[in-house]
């Protein structure tokens, strides 16, 4: 043991002498050659190397000599000293000189074949895990030294992309921690977490210019690809030597790859991780499943050889964010893959079913986070019921419940106490509520009568939470307590179910609400009765769309070859009714039917003259240019092209102030308020146009105040409208009040300066000025013809024409002012909104604490009743310094007093309101 020691010694110290020669002389040299012998001397003594791919380029002929001079130690001598090279200083040591001084200063002359042999073997055969600690820190490097920093970075840069992409350093590494303790002490062992968070932090520290394998999105999969391949039985070096039933074998290889995986999603790139994780875990689980086997299902995994990297890899993450991402990534990766239930609950329990066992928080993020607080595919929500709270493969076609229920229970309790409160329905989205509604009806599936029983306040809670719903003017809110219900109702006596809605009928209950689109995926077929109908529909079609492409195509080839011969018809309008028997002006004969067909087929076919298709609509689509016709259009709710047309023209035709503008404003604020944009818009442009509706109505508001105020302010408080519309109104009673206190109108500047401009004594007052262009005649007085009396006196003269002018005729401007109009004019702001805020807020005041039917805004409706207290407090600021505001005070104080509202938060609300 002694003598091992003193030899591990010795040999440190020779290598440390041999790299001491080496940097003395790569610094003393003064030809490129020099360095390249130096370097050699050192490689030769580390790597196998290539001579005559070395000597292949352009070396001076003495130092070829002394390359093929140097002799090369034998292989296990070659090992010792890589070994105390790379385990000891020496490495560091020579890397600086590598990096700095021989990257700025000679690295640019050397031959490729040099660069490769004697320069990059040092980091791409070397220890890699030695390498990186090497690298990375000269990406932040800044000038000194007297170093092209610029050209050490993009060396640094280049090393990187050739060490750990391109020659799979990162799965080096990985193989480096399932060395045995012999070769690797603790002590020299670098740290995992450290190691791996060097690795990820590289995409981060390269530079703008840095090479594209260098960015985050492609550096992460190519390193995860390495990673993966520990996955893969064609990996021997690694699974021959990792005995993943022993933890500290874990702890050398999969701990490091844990710890990547955790720094890659906490760099925000777990979707990169789990696009090449879902894929290659789906295609294991899918062989596994397809492959015949004569005991459990659970065997077969546990067994199996691959599957042993993935029951290890999420032991391995001990962050527990990164779990989290990894597992919401992994669901909507497999809800995009159109994984059956089976696939999907394999692919749970292979990689979570040990942490959620051993672990509260893996467990706590899938019963309650992933059910409660996050939302996904309604198809994930069934694996993950399957999984974490079933704890059962499920069959093939629905979720089956195992032998314990006490989770079920639980989770069914959490789920009621969230969904039956009437604060969730009221604060939270409504796809939340979709979510947990789907949830708390797929968990009452799975119940008995008996079960419920012995819960506590489950009944009670149903009951509550579908009743508060039944009373929301949202159809679909309305929706999802029917289907509750009717669940419910089965499991109470399934002789009688419950329908409160017409679409809640079958056996099947569409948890999705009518929400789920072909981009998202479905479970599998039993879950989508229109598939059938689609395939069928489809399969229709399809010929017919060939025989319309092969048509166009051939009738585009006969008008191309047929050009000359159809220009000699006169093409005949498509429109015209013709009479056939006038036709061709061919008199009318009683030829026999079969003769009439061998004629016609005999026929040329140069008189059904081919015209263009496109558009042929265009005439049919009248322009609106009245707001009567713009009114009748929007009041159409099946024709959505009439509407949208109306929506485009509605804005500019009631800026424009028409005459019928005060009869017709009160229909047309109250056809805005009740079109549907969101029915009759196309998918995707249902925003555009919400925002010309509102745009319209403001329009009428700055326009025709009074008028259109009296039709919203009876609207704002009617049953027929929901809480969307209310909110709509109040918004765009806010912006009219804005425009109308920033109105702008255009005067013209006071003109300064003699009324009566001065003359010369020597011509009469009357004649015209003698002022013009060089060249013009004098002015002479053209005499009247046909009266007896003149009045007036008329003079004229002639100006030169310019080079190039032609004369087209007379050019007259029947004006006094100059062509510069605008110049002449400005801009003056006038508050125009004092005289309506009255008309605004006090309608609006009136009635607010009363309950009608479908109106509460004090319980139900609160988010309507902010929306109230802030567009008053906009009028209030628009109102300000004039006399109404002193007015309108007192009522809005009043308001904000009253015993249904909590005074400091209104106060506060209208603060923040008259500040911002």
């Amino acid at each position: 043991m002694e003598d091992a020691s003193k030899r591990r010694r010795e040999l440190e110290a020779a290598v440390l002498d041999k790299v001491g020669e080496v940097i003395s002389a790569v610094r003393s040299a003064k030809r490129v050659d020099q360095v390249i012998c130096a370097l050699h001397s050192l490689a030769v003594l580390l790597f196998p190397l290539d001579y005559s791919s070395l000597l292949s380029g352009s070396i001076d002929q003495r130092y070829r000599d002394q390359v093929l001079s140097a002799k090369a130690p034998p292989e296990e001598e070659r090992w010792e000293w890589w070994q105390a090279f790379y385990r000891g200083a020496a490495y560091p040591t020579l890397a600086r000189v590598l990096l700095f001084d021989v990257a700025s200063n000679w690295l640019a002359c050397f031959p490729i074949s040099a660069r490769v042999h004697v320069y990059d073997v040092f980091f791409v055969s070397g220890l890699s895990s030695e390498v990186v600690q090497t690298l990375v820190p000269c990406l932040q490097k800044n000038a000194s030294d007297g170093h092209d920093i610029n050209y050490v970075l993009s060396n640094t840069e280049r090393l990187l992309v050739h060490c750990l992409l391109e020659n799979d350093g990162v799965l080096q590494m990985a193989r480096e921690f399932c060395q045995s303790e012999d070769s690797i002490s603790e002590r020299t062992k670098p740290s995992v977490a450290t190691l791996a968070q060097i690795v990820a932090s590289i995409p981060d520290k390269a530079r703008l210019r840095a090479p594209v394998s260098l960015s985050s999105h492609l550096f992460f999969k190519q390193i995860t690809i390495q990673l993966l391949s520990l996955a893969e039985k064609r990996d021997e070096k690694v699974l021959d030597k990792v005995d993943f039933s022993n933890k500290s074998d874990m702890d050398d290889a999969l701990q490091f790859v844990g710890e990547t995986f955790s720094r890659i999603c906490r760099r925000g790139s777990a979707d990169v991780l789990l696009s090449e994780i879902a894929p290659r875990i789906l295609r294991h689980v899918q062989s596994l499943l397809s492959s015949d086997f004569d005991s459990a299902v659970i065997d077969v995994f546990e067994a199996d050889p691959g599957s042993q990297f993935w029951l290890k890899m999420i032991e391995a993450i001990k962050d527990v964010y990164a779990v989290e991402r990894i597992s919401e990534q992994l669901l909507h990766h497999l809800a995009t893959e159109h994984a059956s239930d089976v696939e999907a609950y394999w692919i749970l329990w292979l990689l979570f079913h040990r942490t959620i066992r051993h672990q509260t928080s893996v467990r706590s993020m899938f019963v309650d986070k992933f059910v409660l607080w996050k939302t996904f595919p309604i198809c994930c929500l069934r694996w993950i019921l399957q999984f974490a709270v079933l704890e059962c493969p499920p069959d093939a076609n629905s979720l089956t419940k195992g032998h314990s229920i006490r989770g079920l229970v639980d989770t069914l309790q959490r789920l009621i106490a969230v969904w039956s409160k009437k604060e969730f329905v009221q604060s939270a989205s409504m796809e939340q509520q979709t979510y947990v509604s789907a949830a708390v009806g797929l968990s009452l599936e799975k119940m008995s009568k008996e079960e419920l029983d012995g819960t506590n306040d489950v009944m009670h809670l149903i009951l509550q939470g579908v009743s508060c719903r039944l009373e929301s003017p949202n159809h679909l809110v309305r929706k999802m307590a029917s289907s509750v219900a009717l669940v419910f109702s089965k499991v109470i006596d399934p002789k009688n179910p419950l329908y409160l809605d017409d679409s809640c009928s079958g056996d099947i209950i569409d948890w999705e609400f009518g929400l789920a689109t072909p981009d998202k995926g479905n479970l599998d077929a039993s879950d989508c009765p229109e598939k059938d109908v689609l395939k069928s529909k489809a399969s229709i079609l399809a010929p017919e769309s060939d025989f319309n492409h092969t048509a166009n195509r051939g009738i585009s080839n006969n008008v191309k070859s047929k050009t000359k011969k159809l220009s000699e018809f006169k093409f005949v309008d498509p429109d015209e009714i013709i009479d056939p028997v006038t036709l061709n002006h061919e008199p009318v004969s009683d030829i026999d039917d079969d003769n009439a067909s061998e004629n016609s087929e005999s026929s040329s076919d140069s008189s059904l003259q081919p015209y263009d298709l496109l558009d042929d609509d265009t005439d049919l689509k009248r322009k609106l240019s009245q707001l009567v016709d713009v009114v009748g259009a929007l009041r159409k709710s099946d024709d959505a092209d009439g509407v949208e047309r109306a929506l485009d023209v509605a804005e500019n035709l009631v800026r424009a102030s028409p005459d019928e503008l005060r009869h017709v404003a009160s229909d047309l604020v109250r056809t805005l308020v009740q079109v549907r944009c969101s029915d009759l818009a196309v998918e995707g442009e249902e925003e555009s146009a919400e925002d010309k509706r509102q745009r319209a109505l403001v329009a009428l508001l700055v326009t025709c105040p009074f008028e259109s105020l009296d039709t919203l302010n009876k609207l704002l408080y009617s049953p027929n409208v929901d809480i969307s519309q209310r909110i709509m109104i109040l918004d765009v009673m806010t912006d009219a009040a804005q425009e109308l206190a920033n109105a702008k109108t255009v005067k013209p500047k006071h003109r300064t300066g003699p009324l009566i401009t001065s003359i010369s004594e020597s011509q009469p007052w009357f004649l015209p000025g003698s002022s013009g262009p060089p060249g013009a005649t004098s002015w002479k007085e053209i005499s009247e013809t046909g009266t007896l009396l003149n009045w007036s006196s008329r003079y004229e003269r002639e100006l030169p024409s310019k080079s190039g002018q032609i004369k087209r005729g007379k050019t007259r401007r029947w004006s006094l002012r100059s062509s510069s109009v605008q110049e002449n004019q400005m801009e003056w702001s006038h508050n125009k909104f004092p005289v309506y805020a009255a008309a605004f807020m006090l309608p609006a005041m009136q009635g607010f604490d009363k309950k009608r039917h479908g109106v509460d805004l004090l319980d139900r409706d609160f988010v309507v009743l902010g929306k109230l207290i802030y567009m008053l407090g906009v009028c209030m600021k628009c109102a300000a310094m004039h006399p109404e505001a002193s007015a309108l005070a007192p009522p809005l104080l009043d308001l904000l007093r009253s015993r249904y509202l909590n005074l400091r938060t209104s106060v506060q609300c209208l603060n923040d309101t008259m500040q911002t």
